[in-house]
């Protein structure tokens, strides 16, 4: 019979084991972290970015020193962070052998290839960021195995295939984001498994397509929902409704149809509704006004109908509205007055009606209100003077009648004004041009009368100035010239009168000037030649008179030079050849005498048409016009010029030609334009111009 072990005995036996185990376990430790260093090594050594991981040695026991890098007490590599470092190469192979990996954030760094299968062995991955690089290929499905996956973050990437159905089984995900890829598919149903997902971003992926599964409904947790700019159709399901903490609803630049459901309306943490650039149709639903905390509502571009419900007044955190390009009627609600936090109100571009509510004025931090091509009538309420933070006031294309309410001074930050086609009358407010950021005032056809007040000076900030089809009466205040900022100045279709002051001059900014039909008189000022910028000068049909000044040829960014119908007389400057720029010439119905001068022939930049007609030319054609190769149209009647047509022989590119009225003689050009010429083209020649072949007796 064996003798009992002494408990001397049982304690070397434990001892021996307790050692042994635990050198098995330092073995066991040192060949896991000297594998996880040897892989990373061998991984970034392929990048030409080592500069970036200099304190990454081969030699070092464990990389859990090195940067990026972080690991678990035990030693194993817990967290690779690498952001923002050009490693132009794929993901790390053998991603299985980090089995204690929870943190894997490789974003920005132009990293290649695919995503490897084998990450869905990484069990103990919380975060998987592999954001903004260059990955191709489809998201692996085994990425379903990830159960502690929280954030899976692949957007700007150029991943292909459809969103993998095995997410659903990733119980855990909170944010997936997947946009800005090349994904295709439909939206996978089982997305609605992810009872824990807040935050799902799939937009940005032109070739998803389908309807939005309305099992969506079922992930209660969701905050944001963003599908925009994809090609998913059909209706919104009105689970969404269910969605009771969502906070943003991104669904814009889709195919999306249908009415929006009225279940939205439940969702009353919405902040965020942008459902913009649909094929929406329907009403408005008036429960829209269930949302308390609905800051932005962009609708714009729909087929939405019907009028703008009133209980959009009730959405009392309103900032933002945007129901332009609809087909929206009715009037305006008078709640619209109790949205005090709003700042845009922009409904252009629809058919709505009735009068601009006073009570507008009381939302007091408005910055935008846009109601242009609509069919709004009554008056301009005064009250609107009162929008201190007013910065933009579009109303065009409308029924307003009455005068512009001198209270729009009080306005004092407004940068445009645009009240064209309405039927306003009355005089233009001097306080206007008292608005220090005022850039635009655009007035275009309406009924306005009066004079241009001589504070127009004040307006230094302006841009653009455009009264154009007016009643406007009297002449240009010489304070034009203080509008240094000055660069369209449109005066056309009014009864202004005078002469056109010198110190037009002044405004250097100035790239058009267009003041025809008009009855301005006298000189053109020689101080126009000093606007450098000029692009288009018009001034037809007035009754400017004198001689063309020479100093025109210094405004060489010139393209439309349009004098057409006034009482200028002498002869056509030589200088204007240096007009590099002109594209348009337009000389017609003057007094202008002598010849054609040559130096048109270097306008090589004609092409849309030169008309020197209607005038008192006489002598030749110029050789030097069959340069103008570019030129569309010429009309050259009812002058006194004689010779011969062969300089316009090879103006291969005309269109148009009007010679009749004129002393030609000798054959026509044998080329298809002559061939095809009217009779009344060539009419009125004393010299009996006739077809090719055939010559003048």
């Amino acid at each position: 019979m064996s003798s009992m072990p002494s408990s001397r005995q049982r304690y070397l036996f434990f001892l021996f084991l307790f050692l042994f185990f635990s050198v098995l376990q330092c073995v066991s430790y040192v060949s896991a972290t000297n594998g996880e260093a040897s892989l990373l090594f061998s991984w970034l050594r392929s990048s030409g970015s080592s500069s970036h991981f200099s304190d990454w040695n081969v030699l070092d026991p464990n990389p859990c020193k090195w940067s990026s890098i972080s690991c678990s007490s035990q030693g194993f590599v817990t967290e690779i962070n690498i952001q923002f470092v050009p490693l132009r190469l794929p993901l790390p192979s053998n991603l299985s052998s980090f089995r204690f990996l929870q943190k894997l954030v490789i974003s920005g760094a132009n990293v290649t290839g695919k995503i490897p299968d084998d990450i869905g062995y990484c069990t103990e991955l919380t975060i998987l960021d592999l954001s903004s690089n260059n990955l191709a290929g489809s998201i692996p499905g085994s990425i379903g195995n990830l159960r502690k996956l929280e954030d899976l973050i692949l957007n700007g990437n150029q991943l292909t295939g459809s969103i993998p159905a095995e997410l659903g089984l990733c119980s855990s995900l909170k944010n997936l984001f997947v946009f800005d890829n090349l994904l295709s598919g439909f939206l996978p149903l089982d997305l609605g498994k992810l009872g824990n997902l807040e935050v799902l971003r799939a937009g940005g992926n032109k070739e998803i397509t389908g309807e939005i599964p309305p099992e969506i409904g079922n992930c209660s947790k969701l905050t944001l929902l963003g599908l925009a700019d994809t090609r998913i159709s059909g209706r919104l399901p009105s689970s969404l409704g269910r969605l009771q903490k969502l906070q943003t609803l991104s669904i814009y630049t889709t195919l999306l149809s249908g009415e929006i459901p009225s279940d939205l309306g439940n969702c009353s943490e919405l902040v965020d509704l942008f459902l913009y650039e649909n094929s929406l149709s329907g009403s408005i639903p008036p429960q829209i006004g269930e949302l308390k905390k609905l800051e932005q509502l962009f609708l714009w571009q729909n087929n939405l109908v019907g009028a703008i419900p009133k209980e959009v007044g009730n959405c009392s955190s309103l900032r933002r509205i945007d129901f332009s390009l609809n087909y929206l009627s009715g009037t305006l609600p008078l709640t619209l007055g109790g949205l005090t936090e709003l700042e845009d109100f922009m409904i252009s571009d629809n058919n709505v009606s009735g009068s601009i509510p006073a009570s507008l004025s009381n939302a007091k931090n408005l910055l935008q209100l846009q109601f242009d091509n609509n069919q709004i009538s009554g008056l301009i309420p005064p009250e609107l003077g009162a929008l201190s933070k007013l910065t933009v006031l579009l109303a065009w294309q409308n029924q307003l009648e009455g005068s512009i309410p001198e209270s729009l001074e009080g306005c004092s930050n407004l940068e445009a004004i645009d009240l064209s086609h309405n039927s306003l009358t009355g005089a233009i407010p001097s306080g206007l041009f008292q608005l220090h950021n005022l850039t635009k005032l655009l007035l275009i056809s309406n009924d306005i009368s009066g004079s241009i007040p001589p504070e127009i000076g004040n307006g230094s900030s302006l841009m653009r100035l455009r009264l154009g089809n007016n009643r406007i009466t009297g002449g240009i205040p010489r304070t034009i010239g203080r509008m240094s900022s000055l660069d369209f100045l449109d005066l056309s279709g009014n009864r202004i009168s005078g002469p056109l002051p010198d110190e037009i001059g002044n405004c250097r900014e100035l790239q058009m000037i267009d003041l025809s039909y008009n009855a301005l008189e006298g000189p053109l000022p020689s101080s126009l030649a000093s606007l450098s910028e000029l692009q288009v000068l018009d001034v037809s049909s007035n009754r400017f008179s004198g001689q063309l000044p020479g100093s025109f040829g210094s405004l060489v960014s010139l393209n439309k030079l349009a004098l057409r119908a006034n009482l200028f007389s002498g002869a056509i400057p030589a200088s204007l050849g240096l007009c590099s720029g002109l594209q348009r010439l337009d000389l017609s119905s003057n007094h202008f005498t002598g010849n054609i001068p040559v130096e048109l022939g270097r306008l090589d930049a004609l092409e849309i048409a030169l008309n020197l007609s209607n005038n008192e030319l006489y002598g030749p054609i110029p050789p030097q016009i069959s340069a103008l190769t570019k030129l569309s149209v010429l009309d050259l009647s009812r002058n006194k010029l004689e010779g011969d047509l062969k300089p316009l022989a090879g103006l291969s590119n005309l269109v148009s030609l009007n010679i009749s009225y004129n002393n030609f003689s000798g054959y026509l050009p044998d080329n298809k334009l002559f061939r095809q010429l009217a009779p009344t083209d060539l009419t009125g020649n004393e010299g009996s111009v006739l077809r090719s072949g055939t010559h003048v007796s």
